[in-house]
């Protein structure tokens, strides 16, 4: 009696049942069905095939219930969505075996209608993983914190800014250790007030962080409040790694002042070519006329002496005079093959005489042998000239300058060296003495930007330049300057000075 009781609520729940069930054979045909299928009785559709009836498709669906129970014995969910555009209801069949002494003999299915929280839910945790996306593809690092400075978002911009992993900064890193001098506090206060773009916003901030190794990277900071309510919860930072941007500005810089350094130098080479004639002139007519009188007149043999000393004077002078016209020629700038030594020789000419050298031995070792160098004459002057009196002044203009040459074949370059007996560079100083505006020398001494055009001269040959000390006393400036043109031809044109 009992076992009928309980046959009889079975069925009255089956018959209760609000949604269609179906028992299905191994072949997809339908055995017995509860439910109408819109106006279509029950027995409409037993006997044929469930994919025609229920989804009039000619084959099972991809996505079926019922194949992986019959293919896994094991109950099984299919998602479909209604193919009606915005439609609310989303259904998902289940199916599972009816089992006889552990053979499936048939597969129940069910249609459920999913409330419309579970469509929510799915939307939202798609748009969850859309915004991931795009927070860990951003090219700013992105991190947010909680009160507690808790980092909770850090992405992959983020870890190569700071030098910390994904993981690490999520699971250890509080988000006040990547700030120095506490300046954390500072941020915060600035985004409190309304100075930049409003309370809880901070547009365009400039501020520095740490990375993992302690170095500080200067960043471009956006930032802002997370609010519930009135209440602030988080924080979130969009850090814009500014280093690429400084590098560039500082190149422009060293750029613009090396062409402002061009031009000065230029207008100095005018200014000299234009004194050099005007010396010229009357010198000529110095030596013109003490010839004169020296071969037209009978003098005592002192005047005669005092004359030849005159004479002699005045030549010197117009050499001094024709030499500094070529150093301050302005043409047009060749690139071609030129004489290294006859280059540093024509320097030391006009500088041996100065004040500043009078103290100063000048050793010279030039290889004879040494091939002619592809260069502009004019930027190896320059070069040159800047290289020597930085070693004198170093010097006080007391001690002993060598200036050596020689041919390196396995590189194929001219050795220029040039050392000097002063104190030498103090080793906090020798890595930055060829970068622009750096000079030890007192105010008004001296614009640091000497060194630097040396090494761009020499960069722009297709050189190389180094500086060290010696054991025993003073620096050393080292220039390899190739013998043959450089393969791109880019500094074989000519060029206006």
């Amino acid at each position: 009696m009992q076992v009928d009781n309980d046959k009889n609520y079975l069925l009255k729940a089956i018959d209760a049942f609000p949604h269609r069930m179906v028992v299905i054979s191994s072949d997809y045909r339908v055995l017995a069905a509860r439910g109408h299928l819109n106006a279509t009785p029950d027995a409409a559709v037993v006997g044929r095939l469930c994919h025609e009836v229920f989804f009039h498709r000619p084959d099972p669906c991809a996505d079926c219930a019922v194949k992986t129970v019959w293919e896994t014995r094991q109950p099984a969910w299919s998602h479909r969505r209604d193919e009606i555009s915005g439609a609310e209801k989303v259904s998902c069949l289940y199916a599972y075996p009816l089992l006889s002494d552990g053979v499936i003999e048939a597969v129940v299915s069910m249609e459920l209608d999913l409330p419309p929280r579970t469509r929510v839910e799915e939307q939202l945790q798609r748009s969850n993983a859309l915004l991931r996306n795009l927070i860990t593809s951003a090219v700013d690092g992105v991190i947010a914190a909680d009160r507690k400075g808790k980092v909770i978002i850090f992405n992959d911009a983020a870890a190569e800014i700071f030098g910390y992993t994904v993981t690490e900064a999520l699971d250890h890193l509080d988000v006040r250790n990547i700030y120095p001098d506490r300046m954390e506090r500072e941020v915060m206060r600035q985004l409190r007030n309304d100075a930049h773009g409003g309370r809880g916003k901070l547009r365009s901030y400039q501020v520095d962080v740490l990375h993992r190794d302690g170095s500080r990277i200067p960043i471009n900071l956006n930032a802002a409040i997370v609010y519930e309510g009135h209440t602030e919860v988080a924080s979130i930072g969009f850090f814009h790694d500014m280093r690429d941007t400084l590098r560039m500005k500082k190149e422009l810089e060293k750029t613009q002042l090396q062409l402002l350094q061009a031009e000065k130098m230029a207008s100095l080479g005018k200014l000299a070519a234009g004194v050099a004639h005007q010396l010229n002139n009357p010198l000529s007519g110095v030596v013109l006329f003490t010839k004169l009188v020296l071969e037209d007149y009978e003098l005592p043999s002192g005047a005669a002496e005092d004359l030849g000393r005159v004479l002699n004077d005045a030549e010197r002078c117009r050499e001094t005079v024709k030499e500094l016209l070529e150093f301050t020629r302005q043409t047009r700038h060749l690139m071609r093959a030129h004489d290294v030594n006859q280059a540093i020789s024509r320097t030391l000419f006009l500088l041996k005489n100065q004040a500043l050298f009078q103290d100063i031995t000048i050793e010279t070792a030039f290889d004879p042998r040494l091939p002619t160098v592809h260069s502009d004459i004019q930027q190896m002057n320059h070069l040159f000239m800047n290289i020597i009196l930085n070693a004198a002044q170093a010097m006080s203009g007391r001690g002993r300058l060598t200036i050596r040459t020689a041919y390196a074949p396995e590189s194929g370059c001219a050795r220029i060296e040039i050392a000097d007996t002063g104190p030498g560079i103090p080793p906090e100083v020798l890595p930055h003495i060829f970068e622009p505006f750096f000079t030890t020398k007192d105010e008004g001494q001296g614009t640091g930007l000497g060194l630097s055009l040396v090494y761009g001269i020499v960069e722009n040959h297709g050189g190389r330049i180094k500086a060290f000390n010696q054991p025993e006393q003073g620096a050393v400036f080292v220039i390899e300057l190739p013998i043959t043109p450089r393969a791109d031809g880019d500094r074989s044109r000519e060029q206006e000075t």
